[in-house]
C-alpha cells in the first residue's frame, strides 16, 4: 500500500447519506448534492430494489462504500464471506473510497449490530491495525477508519481516545472518516475537551467529515442520527474545517428520515459554514473516480 501518509482520493465536496425513502425523488429531480454515502450491508445482496436505484443513482453521482460490519477490533478471525461480497460490490459500484468503524460488532461469530468501543491499548493497536492491513490488502486500496461514539470507558486505556486513533491508523497506512457528531458525543459523555481531539488528528489522514443529529438525554447524549444537527455540532465543524480544509463532508440521517428538501437545506447549511474557510467552488470529481 501507498505508505506516504497524505490522502489518495479526491475531494469530492457535500453529500448525503443514500436512503430507500429518497431514491425516486433523487431520480426526478436530480437535486445538488456532490455525491451520496451507500451503507454497504444494505447492497451486498444478489439483486432486487436497492441495486437497480444504486445502478441508476451511482450513474449520475460519485459514490463512497460505509460498512457497519467489518468488526475490526473483534478477536474473531476477519469474515472472508463479507470480505468477497464487499469487494464484488466495490467493483460494481466503483466507489471513490470505502470506510468502516473503529469498533467490534460481535464475537463468536455472533453481530449484535453495535458500534462497540475498545480499550485504547499498544496491544490493541497492533491488533487492529495488523487486521486494517489484511483488509486494505485483500480490497487494493486504503480505507477509512471512522471513530464511533462512546458510552463507557475501560480502565485499561492508557492513552485518549485521538492519541489512540492516530496510532492505529498511523501503523495501518490508513485514512480517517472523522465524525463530527461523535466527537461531540463522547466528549460530553465523557467529559473532554472536542477541540483537543481535533488537534491531536493528524491532518493529513482526514478524508471525509460526518455530520449528524443526536438525542441529548441530559446526562448523556446517544448518537441516534435522526434528529436535525446541533449548534454545537455545526461549531465544532467550523473548528474542524478550520483545521482540516477542505474535507469531503456528508451528513447522514437513519431514522426519522424527513423529506429530501430537509437534508438538502442542512447540506447548504454545512456549505455556507465552509464557504468563508475554503474554496467551495474548486471543481468536484467525476462519476465513480477512484
Amino acid at each position: 500500500m501507498n505508505s506516504s501518509g497524505s490522502q489518495s482520493y479526491p475531494y469530492l465536496g457535500f453529500g448525503l447519506g443514500l436512503r430507500i425513502p429518497h431514491y425516486q425523488t433523487i431520480l426526478d429531480t436530480k437535486p445538488a448534492v456532490d455525491w451520496f454515502e451507500i451503507i454497504s450491508e444494505n447492497y451486498m445482496v444478489p439483486g432486487g430494489k436497492p441495486l437497480h436505484f444504486l445502478d441508476r443513482i451511482r450513474s449520475n453521482y460519485p459514490v463512497v462504500m460505509h460498512g457497519v460490519s467489518l468488526s475490526i477490533g473483534s478477536t474473531d478471525p476477519l469474515n472472508q464471506d463479507y470480505l468477497k461480497n464487499l469487494k464484488q460490490l466495490a467493483a460494481r459500484a466503483e466507489p471513490a473510497w470505502i470506510s468502516d468503524h473503529l469498533c467490534w460488532t460481535g464475537v463468536h461469530g455472533t453481530n449484535i449490530h453495535d458500534l462497540l468501543p475498545l480499550p485504547y491499548t499498544e496491544e490493541t493497536v497492533t491488533h487492529v491495525a495488523d487486521r486494517i492491513a489484511q483488509v486494505q490488502d485483500y480490497l487494493g486500496r486504503r480505507i477509512l477508519i471512522e471513530n464511533v461514539s462512546s458510552y463507557l470507558t475501560y480502565k485499561d486505556s492508557g492513552v485518549t481516545e485521538w492519541e489512540f486513533l492516530r496510532a492505529v491508523v498511523e501503523r495501518a497506512d490508513c485514512l480517517i472518516l472523522l465524525d463530527i457528531n461523535n466527537i461531540y458525543v463522547s466528549s460530553f459523555n465523557h467529559d473532554f475537551d472536542p477541540i483537543a481531539y481535533l488537534d491531536g488528528v493528524p491532518r493529513e489522514r482526514v478524508q471525509q467529515f460526518h455530520l449528524a443529529g443526536h438525542r441529548n438525554l441530559d446526562t448523556h447524549i446517544i448518537d441516534t442520527h435522526d434528529e436535525p444537527i446541533v449548534d454545537p455540532v455545526w461549531e465544532l465543524y467550523q473548528a474542524a474545517l478550520e483545521r482540516f480544509g477542505p474535507i469531503s463532508t456528508m451528513i447522514e440521517r437513519d431514522d426519522n428520515i424527513p423529506p429530501l428538501d430537509e437534508l438538502l437545506a442542512e447540506l447548504d447549511h454545512a456549505r455556507a459554514i465552509a464557504a468563508p474557510i475554503i474554496d467551495t467552488t474548486r471543481p468536484t470529481v467525476s462519476v465513480a473516480a477512484q
